[in-house]
């Protein structure tokens, strides 16, 4: 098939290399613009955009794409078979659902229709699900509320983060889509309506997701921890100083919700319905990341101190 495709971050380079690979013609990649980031604010080049210019193919990172006349042309001068959408980031407009004759085909990090949003990947570690997967859909315009066409399930592990998980979907990913594509042109694939009434949210991720809520239990507290990784991860504050839990993990015991306990180099916090957290790393704001040992001896934590205050 001749494709137009669009992604932007790493989880999207395994698809674009895996339908190159099975020879399909890339004729555009569309990513986003490169764009400052981190303390030092140094430009940031998409990790799609780098592998396409080491593959030769041509860019476009248009800043808007709904009423861009010159990118509208150049995709109807195209006249791709597909477009493929991989976490490229963007709502995708009506003219450009319309163009193909195989439509915009999406890679969404979720078992569909459960985790429709930006961060599906994200909810479902940090939801507890045990099992996760991908799907590939026909793009609507709806949010990911498109006909799903083919889906393969990924088991999360008991301690696996986000980042994990993302390690694990995007070459699954990479074939489902091929896979698509081969049954698309075969003419074997039957698109599946959505049951909307199944369906759950996983909003793009916000500072505050990472703040703690002690009156959860411990697997409540370690799974949406294990989900935000590596943004925006687990803090609370100490002292009336944020304090980050770079690590932890789930103990037995009982503790009072938010209340520490000092147990030798050990640092545990009580949790909801009695459950116990032991912290293993931390950082004091404007400080650097440590073991609780070290954190321990550092500022003279007592048992009984609160955490959230």
């Amino acid at each position: 098939m001749k494709l137009v495709f669009c992604g932007t971050p790493e989880f999207a380079v395994p698809t674009l290399e895996a339908v190159i690979a099975a020879g399909h013609e890339v004729a555009l990649v569309v990513t986003q613009p490169d764009r400052a980031a981190g303390r030092g604010m140094e430009l940031q080049v998409p990790a799609v955009k780098q592998a396409a210019l080491a593959r030769g193919l041509e860019v476009v990172q248009p800043e808007k794409i709904k009423n861009n006349v010159e990118f509208r042309g150049r995709l109807e001068e195209i006249r791709p078979d597909a477009i493929l959408v991989v976490a490229y980031g963007r709502i995708i407009p009506q003219w450009m659902l319309e163009l193909p004759r195989f439509g915009n085909i999406n890679l969404h990090g979720s078992l569909l229709p459960k985790y429709r949003g930006a961060a599906p990947i994200q909810w479902a570690v940090a939801s507890g699900e045990i099992l996760t997967g991908v799907t590939t859909m026909r793009l609507d315009a709806g949010l990911d509320t498109g006909d799903m066409l083919l889906a393969q399930v990924c088991p999360v592990g008991l301690e696996e983060t986000a980042e994990d998980v993302y390690g694990c979907l995007a070459p699954i990913g990479a074939e489902l889509m091929v896979k698509t594509l081969e049954r698309l042109d075969a003419g074997t694939i039957c698109p599946e309506v959505q049951d909307h009434s199944m369906a759950t949210l996983a909003p793009i991720l916000k500072r505050e997701d990472g703040l703690v809520d002690f009156s959860r239990t411990a697997k409540e507290i370690y799974d949406r921890w294990r989900g935000f990784q590596p943004w925006p991860g687990a803090h609370t504050t100490l002292r009336g100083k944020k304090l980050i839990v770079g690590k932890m993990h789930m103990a037995k015991g009982a503790g009072e919700a938010g209340v520490l306990i000092v147990d030798g180099d050990v640092l545990k916090v009580g949790c909801g319905n009695g459950s116990l957290l032991v912290l293993d790393e931390v950082q004091m704001e404007g400080k650097k990341r440590m073991s609780a040992a070290e954190f321990l001896r550092g500022y003279q934590v007592k048992s009984g101190e609160r955490l959230g205050l």
